[in-house]
């Protein structure tokens, strides 16, 4: 079971949740999308959100900036959170357009404003769960195609509320996070994307 609790903070780690959204979106999506852009999206999107962050974390951890890939102390969490802040700022200028991928661009939109806040969370001193935030994110990213395109995909909204409730047990298995700090990552999370939802639903 111990083994079970912290794989789920590996597999569902914040850094993985852009990609993972991008994916859900042309899976489920009815639009026509050529193969060629759909990967070049992708790949533009892993880059950015996901291999960026990697390398910009050891550097840091390099210059003794953080000490770990846990972000463990507030201190660590502000650098990192601003480097994905304008991370986040080039996908919606540079990847997504408004009229053409509206959905994506609105998603990412809801992902920055949930870094935004978890940023002033850290200001604040306040240690939000940011696994927590990026699974709730997409969790609500996912209810929300399903009203749009008028599909049924409710054995994947079932899986990822499962997902919520094996990151924050996970969370709190390792002594990660309090109650109060999961909570306030879920809404994080889940706010931003149910806000941006009025300009593309």
């Amino acid at each position: 079971m111990d083994r079970f609790l912290r794989l789920g903070a590996y597999l569902l780690h914040p850094l993985l949740m852009p990609t993972l959204g991008t994916i859900l979106y042309f899976v489920f999506t009815p639009r026509y999308v050529e193969m060629d852009l759909m990967r070049a999206k992708l790949f533009a999107v892993a880059i950015v959100t996901l291999l960026i962050p990697i390398i910009t974390f050891f550097l840091l951890k390099n210059l003794g900036v953080i000490n770990s890939i846990h972000l463990e102390t507030t201190k660590e969490r502000k650098i990192p959170l601003m480097i994905q802040c304008v991370l986040l700022l080039l996908i919606i200028k540079l990847v997504f357009d408004a009229y053409d991928s509206p959905e994506l661009y609105y998603f990412f939109v809801g992902i920055l404003f949930s870094a935004i806040a978890a940023l002033l969370m850290v200001i604040l001193k306040v240690k939000v769960s940011l696994h927590q935030i990026g699974i709730a994110g997409i969790t609500m990213f996912l209810i929300v195609l399903s009203i749009h395109f008028k599909i049924n995909v409710l054995p994947w909204i079932s899986a990822f509320f499962f997902f919520n409730g094996w990151v924050a047990s996970s969370r709190l298995h390792t002594k990660s996070h309090s109650y109060l700090e999961l909570i306030i990552g879920f809404f994080i999370g889940l706010i931003p994307q149910l806000i941006v939802v009025n300009f593309w639903l």
